[in-house]
């Protein structure tokens, strides 16, 4: 699989983030930060204790999608996985949603006009939607493969029973997008307001990379370990 990855572990990191800026989030999530000079992908990795095929599976799934994903997720780190996508729900709870409701605050005033209201109020929801999601995975799927990485296999809780329950959490952006541009209050700061939508956009192709690095790495990948857990207790 090596000579088909876009990014591999001999590159230096500095190149990678000069070709996809948007890789910088992904850094973030694994815990490494800038200033690692001309190091490779592999010495950045190994001096922050990160576990390197996992980090190159899912940058290269960030850059050209699940295309190229056969049997890669024999090659991740679970527990390296669980922490960056938490990581990735502590960046959209507690920085991403917050950064663009303020902006919105800023941009209309809420109790002048009753498109400003519902436009602030469709936004509360959604983001309400959005940590109702993430808390299902935290307290129910992340401690469920927890306990099977501990050896415990659940007769009462599969993964499957995620894929499920897994909607597409940015779709209702798109909604909100919509009301914004078409209803856009007269009054309202339209550099703001611009810089809020910009914003938006940006956190809909975030969260749905977000979904689609859980349904074609992560679910795959605690499938066969489901498996393994089984087969070795027949």
């Amino acid at each position: 699989m090596d000579n088909l990855q876009k990014y591999k572990a001999t590159d230096k990191m500095v190149d990678l983030i000069s070709d996809n800026y948007s890789l910088l989030q992904v850094m973030s999530r694994f815990g490494l930060s800038l200033g690692f000079g001309d190091k490779t992908v592999k010495e950045v990795c190994e001096s922050n204790g990160v576990d390197c095929k996992t980090f190159l599976v899912i940058i290269n799934f960030m850059a050209e999608g699940f295309s190229r994903l056969d049997g890669s997720s024999d090659e991740v780190s679970i527990p390296s996985l669980v922490h960056y996508l938490r990581q990735a729900h502590i960046y959209f709870l507690d920085f991403c949603l917050p950064s663009i409701r303020r902006k919105l605050i800023e941009a209309i005033d809420c109790s002048q006009n009753d498109i400003s209201y519902l436009i602030l109020k469709f936004f509360d929801e959604y983001t309400q939607e959005v940590r109702k999601h993430m808390d299902y995975e935290e307290r129910t799927v992340f401690k469920y493969v927890n306990a099977l990485l501990e050896g415990n296999v659940s007769k009462k809780y599969q993964i499957s029973t995620f894929s499920k329950h897994h909607d597409q959490v940015g779709e209702k952006l798109t909604e909100l997008k919509n009301i914004i541009i078409k209803y856009c209050p007269a009054k309202a700061n339209e550099n703001l307001l611009n810089a809020a939508l910009f914003d938006i956009y940006a956190c809909e192709e975030g969260l749905e990379s977000h979904c689609k690095v859980e349904d074609y790495i992560f679910v795959p990948a605690i499938l066969k370990l489901e498996r393994r857990m089984r087969e070795n207790e027949e």
